[in-house]
This record gives C-alpha cells, structure tokens and sequence, in this order.
C-alpha cells in the first residue's frame, strides 16, 4: 500500500498521478511533461508506460534549470526494471508491456544526463523485479554501465531478457492495487484495531470457530521452542511482508499475533503496507502468557547440519526438500534433496510424505521454519527442520550436486 491517502490528508498536498491514471479520488492528473514548481525547484512529469500504462517517472530540476535526479518509482529500479507482467489486459501481452517498457526507458530516462541520480520506489527483496540491488540510489550513467536491462542490443532481447524467469507476482499484488486506486482504512484505525491485548481464551477460541489464524512473528529459533498449535510462523526480521503476501493468500483473512514485546505496532504497519488490515489484535504476554494459562504449545524438531549428515550416512532413503527458490537448487543441493519452493507450498502439499519423515531445509533457517510451521498447520507432524540450512549442510560431507544444463552436456 502507498499511503498516498493518508499522507494528502495529514499534509494537505495533492496526490499527482501520471497520464491516464483513473483514481476513485480527487487527485491531479498530470500531462506527458507538466511540470510543478516547489519553492526554487521544478518537478517534470515523464509519462513512462510498461510496468503500468499509467506508470510515471518524476524529473527534479534544480534552481537553474538542470536535471538533477529522477524518482523512477517501478519503471527503473537500481539493477533492475519493473516487471511489465502484472497490468497485462486482454488486449495487452506481457510481450507488448515489455515493449512499452523499452521505449520509455531509452526515449525518456536514457537521454538524460549520466550524473542525475535514480531513486527508484524499492529494492532489493520486493516482488516488483527479478535483479533489485540492495542499494537505493545510483547516478544513471552507472546504471548504463550495469543493469542488465539497459544493456540489452535490442528490443527484441530486452522484452525476452525482462520477461524470462518472472515469478508469479504474490496473491496480495492484485488487491493492493484495486486498494491503491479505489482507498483503504486509515493506518491510525488499523494500528488502534491490530494492537488490541488478547487473552490467551479469547484467541483459542477463534482460533478454534476458524475465526482467525495465528501469525506468529517471533524468530525461528524462538518459535520452535514452543508456539500455538496451528500458528503460522512468518518471522518480523526477514522478509516478513512478502512473504505473508505470498503465503497467506486470502487478503481479508483475520489475523492473531504473536510477537516480541514491544513489536506489535511494528508489526501491523507492515503488515497494512501490504494490504493485511485485518489484525483483531495480540497476544498480551506473549508465549510465556499462554503457556502460564496452562494452554497447549506446540513444538519443532531440529537438528544440526552434521546430525543430518550423520543420518544420511545410515540411511540413504531420508526424504528431503530443499525450499529454497528453483535458482538457488539448481546452483547447488544436497544430492538426495527434492527442490518444493517455499513460494508454491500451499499448491504443493501432496509432494510431502504423510508417513515418513520429511525432512526441510532452505538456505539458512528462516524460510524452512515458515515451511514447516504451515505443514504443523495442515497436519504434517513428520517434520524436521534443519538448522543452519544448506550454508550449514554445504560444509558437511553430505553429497552435493550442480546443475548441468542441457546444451552444456551436449556441446561436452
């Protein structure tokens, strides 16, 4: 969610949207080049269709006139350009998006001077691109020079190099932007709503009426010692919000926290910036709260990197899933390892043994532990985490297999 509503309401300043935009709400609509004037400096709109249609990039010209940075929100981001896959119409292929997208960047960002400085609207670890850098700006002669999209010979190899290897875009993208266009609740009601003191009876028995499901934000390490039977562990110090996105794919589903004390506002402002307002509240005291309320808790297995190493040894039948993402499998697996991506558990289900011990890691612990409190959740109790992930399995003995490609093989 932007917060474009929230912000024109405590400031006062209108909300500017790029050419074509058709918002439920007042906002100014601005040509292809209409400029606004903020004290000494100017700010030029520059219609860049191909993430969006309506997709806008905003020039900042300083005092005398000279182009000095260029807020690129998802058309240009530092490494990386926005994904043309999500606006696609009936009359409108991600092929001909990419294409939008092409000429956008080198008619009206590429012309630009090198030294201005790009600050795209995300970085590294959104959704909204494949290659984002962890860096949040860059001057746009460098990025010539090293983003990979804006390297390419062709048209034709752009639109094939940004449309190869999308993943589906996350369950809650599709909402937030109807919310984006047509509003949402103000943040200050939701915080008020999500930071509601919950008695330990009061969440079993929403739990149990399937009124609400538990998010459990605490790390995995925390988690795993003891957590509310059923709840879902997504934990604050990742990439919480993404994940719940993806994960939790019912936008309007209710929602119990658990969290560190003192996390709880954190935790339902992230949770809104991706549309999940409906949090009914916390769980006042936390675990401790529960388990003093004498409550069942609920527990996970987990083993080291070399306890499974030594297991292996005993008994080469173990079934294993790797959770990490396609890439990160084919790059390097424990042999034996089946690849299942966190991102596509919950329409993978059935590769997971109902009888015979699964045993689940990812690259380092975080998202193994989300995989496996959602298969506690569904019934899978024949689960082992294990600890440390492939970073900690990689410097066991266990045996290791790259990826080959193909046309590798043949041309060998």
């Amino acid at each position: 969610m932007s917060g474009h509503l929230d912000l024109s309401k405590e400031t006062g300043a209108p909300i500017v949207y790029g050419t074509s935009a058709n918002p439920s709400f007042e906002a100014i609509i601005a040509a292809d080049g209409q400029e606004f004037k903020l004290g000494e400096v100017t700010i030029r709109v520059l219609h860049t269709p191909g993430h969006t249609m309506e997709s806008s990039c905003f020039l900042l010209l300083d005092e005398n006139g000279k182009e000095n940075a260029i807020f690129t929100g998802d058309t240009l981001f530092i490494g990386d350009v926005g994904r043309p896959d999500l606006a696609q119409k009936s009359d409108l292929t991600i092929q001909d998006l990419a294409g939008y997208l092409y000429d956008s960047l080198h008619n009206k960002i590429m012309v630009l001077p090198d030294d201005i400085t790009v600050y795209p609207a995300h970085g590294a670890g959104s959704a909204c691109g494949k290659n984002m850098s962890k860096e949040t700006s860059d001057t746009l002669g460098n990025q010539k020079r090293t983003n990979y999209a804006l390297k390419a010979a062709s048209k034709e190899q752009f639109i094939k190099e940004v449309t190869d290897g999308l993943l589906p875009p996350p369950f809650y993208f599709p909402k937030n932007v109807i919310m984006n266009k047509t509003g949402y609740e103000n943040v200050e009601k939701v915080i008020a709503k999500g930071t509601t003191p919950l008695s330990p009876e009061v969440i079993e028995m929403l739990v149990e009426d399937h009124s609400a499901i538990v998010l459990d934000t605490r790390k995995p390490q925390d988690f795993k010692n003891g957590f509310i039977p059923k709840a879902i562990n997504i934990g604050i110090d990742g990439d919480f919000a993404p994940w719940v996105g993806t994960l939790i794919t019912d936008i309007n589903q209710a929602i119990i926290l658990v969290t560190d004390a003192g996390k709880e506002e954190e935790v339902v402002i992230r949770l809104s910036r991706v549309g999940y307002d409906n949090t009914l509240g916390y769980l006042e005291g936390g675990i401790a709260a529960w388990e003093k309320a004498g409550k069942e808790l609920d527990h996970v297995t987990s083993i080291s990197a070399s306890e499974f190493a030594d297991r292996l040894k005993n008994n080469k039948e173990l079934i294993v899933k790797d959770v990490r993402k396609e890439s990160e499998y084919q790059a390097e697996h424990a042999t034996n390892a089946e690849n299942t991506s966190l991102a596509y558990i919950n329409e993978n289900m059935a590769s997971f043994d109902t009888e015979k011990t699964n045993y689940i890691h990812c690259a380092g612990g975080y998202r193994s532990m989300i995989a496996v409190s959602i298969l506690k959740a569904r019934g899978y109790h024949n689960v082992i985490d294990i600890a440390g992930g492939f970073k900690a399995i990689a410097e066991t003995d266990v045996p290791k297999t790259n990826y080959v490609c193909p046309s590798t093989l043949k041309a060998s």
